[in-house]
């Protein structure tokens, strides 16, 4: 092991690593925020599943939502064409390139929470060839290179871990991973009856589909479950919270029904396809 590299992985080592200072710094940085996911209204007898403050369920539970009848666009600018799939528009940039899209998505908001809370050692994702891309290695100044589906890194940058450079970081992930590589990390969750807020739908593949659940409810008397999902799609578009197709009056909520397909405006899952982040 030679000298520049023992010194590469001291510095690593002596990062800051987690602090539960500013849990929603991203979030409170928009002042005019009166309308989130929390806020969206409850069928009745439901009540809302309520998570530790600080969690990745209650940071998801917060994410703040446009006001108004908004219509979701893409990255550059223009509508899309599917208008009747969103219920509401998450307030949330897409940047101006064509890269977060499903899985993206889901990989923004799990990376923004890990951002928010400082846990840089946690941010890291696989490219869909396998390689391992960590955040802590890109704030010490460290890129990939990908040449024929290998990647080498180099030393290009000066130590930043500025929120820019964290944007930089997930513009190199969304472009080399998607549904296929995300689908590998995470952990299935069998029976579906043990979803919660932060779990995923995703079918793995070129291309699949990613979605995530921002909140759920329960009927107390009954103990029916239901569900609200976001997604991103192709081309990149503003993440946005699907309408039920199959249940207008449950509608933006799913209900959490086994013995069925779930049936989302623009793409069906299986029950089996939900899984959950390790942590």
């Amino acid at each position: 092991m030679n000298i520049g590299y023992r010194l590469f992985m001291l510095l690593l080592i002596a990062l800051p690593c987690f602090s539960q200072e500013n849990v929603y710094p991203w979030l409170e940085s928009q002042t005019n925020i009166k309308f989130r996911v929390k806020d969206i209204e409850l069928p009745e007898r439901f009540v809302r599943a309520s998570y530790e403050p600080g969690s990745f369920p209650d940071w998801l539970q917060n994410l703040p939502i446009k006001q108004g009848k908004k219509k979701v666009r893409l990255y550059n600018g223009q509508l899309k064409r599917n208008q009747r799939a969103h219920a509401y528009i998450l307030d949330m940039d897409i940047g101006d390139e064509d890269l977060q899209q499903c899985a993206d998505t889901v990989i923004r908001l799990y990376a923004e929470y890990l951002y928010s809370i400082k846990a840089y050692p946690k941010i890291a994702f696989h490219f869909s060839n396998g390689d391992l891309v960590r955040y802590k290695a890109w704030m010490v100044g460290m890129r990939p290179e990908v040449k024929n589906n290998i990647v080498r890194w180099a030393n290009e940058a000066s130590l930043d871990s500025s929120y820019q450079t964290f944007r930089e970081y997930l513009d190199t992930v969304f472009l080399y991973a998607g549904s296929h590589s995300l689908s590998k990390e995470l952990k299935p969750i069998v029976p579906a009856d043990k979803m919660q807020v932060g779990d995923v739908f995703i079918k793995g593949g070129f291309p699949g589909h990613a979605m995530i659940v921002v909140d759920m409810a329960v009927q107390e008397k009954t103990g029916r479950k239901i569900f609200l999902l976001v997604q991103g799609y192709m081309p990149a578009q503003d993440a946005h919270v699907l309408r039920n197709p199959k249940n207008r009056e449950l509608s933006p909520w799913f209900e959490l029904q086994r013995m069925r397909l779930l049936y989302t405006p623009e793409y069906n899952f299986n029950w089996m396809d939900l899984k959950r982040f390790r942590g």
